[in-house]
């Protein structure tokens, strides 16, 4: 039988002896703690070095290499000295495979998990096989060691700053006399005077973290609010741990440590026991030695969920001031324009449209019924849909990459283009190409939202019925049918309406669409016409997804009583003042979603937890982990807007009550449209609707 002993600095309150099997030897496995003391671990590697086939050293620092930087630490030489005719390993070969090969399994198990993730390494010289393989899938590296060596509360924030700071540092913090002025300086009243600003430094450095490395010792001091819906990579993760985990809300622990005989075990009595067993040195064992070991005992990281499954995606939404108006209801513009005349508001709307990208707004509390979480930022550019319009499509382009630059840094794993930001140009396709990270307009939502309100109001008003063919019998037009949305929505409802009306001013545009459409659904009765006015005042139905920013595309006054008008459009194509012409007429500002979970979010001119369809496309998309360019140019794909649809629904979305120019609709709000609409068409007003009413 071979004998491990593990040495370690920990306290002698866990010390403990057992046997076990590896590689087909018997092992009998002792652990001794010096209680922190380097003089008594020294008398214990003196008492056990006759007995011992080989020794691990347990809370002592590796001899690191950071960059071109090769550390030993003078602690650590001085155990290894006190047994200079045995093998002696802190675990650090193993220790390194393991680190890394997590972060890889993690990313190929997952997907995308560690994409522009806010990573912090609570000691980046312990972690920097983890930084190396995490940097390539995020920039966004945070290093707590100078808050750890020196007390300093700064963090550095790439690979190259750690290797500066360690070769600058190390030299000195190794020296005896430097560690001792350094526990006398932190001793000292000034030193604590100032440890409140470095630990609420830390602490806010953990905030805002996603991913955090570290021990369980340096997680020991961070509370639930810090902890809550983190991801921990660390080691030896015990039963006690995951219920600290759970205490802390813990989203996702990534384990690196191995196993065996159904408990974690140390990286130095692993490694300790592959010498023993092959007779060779630690600095003897090469990458071959590993990879047998631990494809003979199938050593593999661990991803555990202290509180069930819960992955908590991030993703990013632009959006921009929709008019003038709703630059007065921001300070100190709201002062500005109560106090100056218009001319100087335009001035004010011009001068806007060139500030750079900020965080309107953070967004949590979104929870799928799968588990799924996801964060986010809206992030406002300045330019309204008038100065959008007055510049070149390289005016925008410039400040949505800055967007996305900004939305990379946060954390995003994807970003979403709002309102005019996704009209610009090429639709998303250049910004796409030039962005850091994934990029969707949000569109195929939009029309799947924009078709799923129509749906559910002309049901609520029960002005038609669904006829022999199964398709409603009535008669449905689609305005600005060759644009992105408008195309879409024509191609659906051909398959869900009597007779389909594409309107817009480019024939060959329409002629074409009308031919895609008649081969897609034989049988489809497809109309087109240039305006609307020829045929509107025999439309059940009405779509409206131009771009014409806020010029005036139907006559509402020709329009039949009872019909339902969804303005996709945004700015809107109908405006507040022709739908006050008509209550026998329901207009609804497409279809909103309600979001799952308990949302928090700065308002957006929404009830509490409804998104705009595009918003929340992005928002699926990031719940299903679905980091791709989804939605992108004008020619929308019926078969995403499918998918999103079928998506949204699993991650727990719903249409939203139905909402106009004045705020949602009520009971009372189809009722007065029905009865209007009864009495403009001459019925009696006792008449019910039809039993297959649509």
């Amino acid at each position: 039988m071979k004998t491990v002993v593990s040495v370690s600095q920990g306290t002698s309150d866990f010390d403990y002896e057992m046997e076990t099997q590896f590689l087909g030897q018997r092992f009998r496995v002792i652990r001794l703690g010096a209680d922190g003391d380097l003089s008594r671990a020294e008398s214990l590697l003196e008492s056990v070095r006759d007995q011992a086939d080989a020794i691990g050293l347990s809370m002592v620092h590796d001899h690191y290499q950071v960059g071109k930087e090769k550390l030993r630490h003078p602690d650590t030489e001085r155990l290894e000295a006190c047994v200079p005719d045995k093998p002696v390993t802190t675990g650090a070969g193993l220790r390194g495979i393991l680190q890394e090969w997590a972060i890889r399994h993690t990313q190929s198990e997952l997907g995308h998990f560690f994409d522009n993730a806010r990573v912090l390494f609570l000691n980046g010289q312990a972690g920097y096989r983890i930084a190396q393989a995490v940097s390539e899938h995020t920039e966004n590296l945070m290093f707590a060691d100078p808050y750890i060596d020196l007390g300093v509360p700064r963090l550095l924030s790439s690979l190259g700053q750690l290797e500066t700071y360690t070769r600058l540092t190390a030299p000195l913090l190794f020296q005896p006399a430097a560690v001792a002025t350094l526990t006398n300086l932190r001793r000292s009243p000034l030193y604590r005077l100032g440890e409140g600003l470095v630990k609420g430094s830390l602490n806010h450095a953990v905030e805002n973290s996603h991913v955090i490395v570290g021990s369980m010792p340096d997680l020991a001091d961070f509370s639930q609010k810090l902890l809550d819906g983190k991801t921990i990579i660390t080691s030896r993760v015990t039963e006690a741990a995951l219920d600290w985990m759970r205490s802390r809300r813990v989203a996702m622990v990534v384990d690196y440590s191995p196993w065996l005989d159904d408990r974690p075990v140390g990286m130095n009595v692993m490694e300790a026991m592959i010498s023993a067993v092959l007779s060779r040195s630690p600095g003897q064992l090469k990458p071959d030695d590993y990879l047998g070991v631990i494809e003979t005992l199938g050593i593999k990281p661990r991803i555990l969920y202290p509180l069930g499954y819960r992955r908590v995606n991030r993703f990013a939404f632009v959006i921009h001031p929709l008019s003038q108006q709703y630059l007065t209801k921001t300070p100190p513009l709201d002062w500005i324009a109560s106090v100056s005349p218009p001319v100087v508001m335009n001035l004010v709307e011009k001068a806007v449209a060139y500030t750079p990208p900020f965080i309107y707004s953070r967004v949590s509390g979104i929870r799928s019924p799968t588990g799924d979480e996801v964060e986010g930022w809206l992030i406002t550019v300045g330019g309204t849909p008038r100065e959008i319009m007055a510049h070149g499509p390289e005016f925008t382009y410039s400040r949505l990459l800055a967007a996305a630059k900004l939305a990379k840094k946060l954390g995003a794993q994807i970003m979403g283009l709002g309102a005019f930001t996704k009209v610009v140009g090429d639709a998303g396709i250049t910004v796409a190409k030039r962005a850091p990270l994934p990029i969707t307009t949000g569109n195929s939502y939009s029309a799947s939202g924009a078709l799923w309100a129509a749906h559910d109001a002309v049901r609520r008003i029960g002005r038609v019925h669904v006829g022999a063919s199964g398709k409603m019998a009535g008669k449905a037009m689609v305005v600005g049918a060759t644009g992105a949305i408008g195309s879409v929505c024509a191609r659906l409802l051909a398959k869900a309406v009597d007779e389909i009306y594409l309107v817009a001013p480019e024939p060959a545009k329409l002629l074409a669409l009308k031919e895609s459409i008649e081969q897609e659904t034989p049988g489809a009765q497809v109309h087109v016409a240039g305006t609307a006015d020829r045929d509107v005042v025999d439309m059940d139905m009405i779509v409206t997804a131009t771009s014409g920013a806020g010029k005036r595309i139907l006559d509402i006054m020709k329009v039949k009583p009872g019909c339902v008008i969804t303005d996709v459009a945004r700015p809107l194509d109908i405006p507040a003042e022709d739908v006050a012409k008509r209550p026998d007429v329901l207009v609804i500002e497409s279809g909103e979603i309600q979001l799952p979970g308990d949302v928090i979010m700065k308002d957006i001119g929404l009830p509490r937890g409804i998104a705009y369809a595009c918003l929340a496309e992005t928002i699926v998309l990031a719940l299903e982990g679905r980091f791709e360019n989804f939605t992108l140019g004008r020619n929308i794909e019926w078969e995403k807007v499918r998918e999103i649809y079928k998506l949204g629904l699993r991650h727990g979305m719903k249409l939203a009550s139905v909402s106009g120019v004045n705020g949602v609709f009520s009971d009372e709000d189809y009722e007065r449209v029905r009865a209007r609409a009864r009495a403009l068409a001459g019925e009696p007003s006792f008449v019910k609707p039809h039993p297959k009413r649509a």
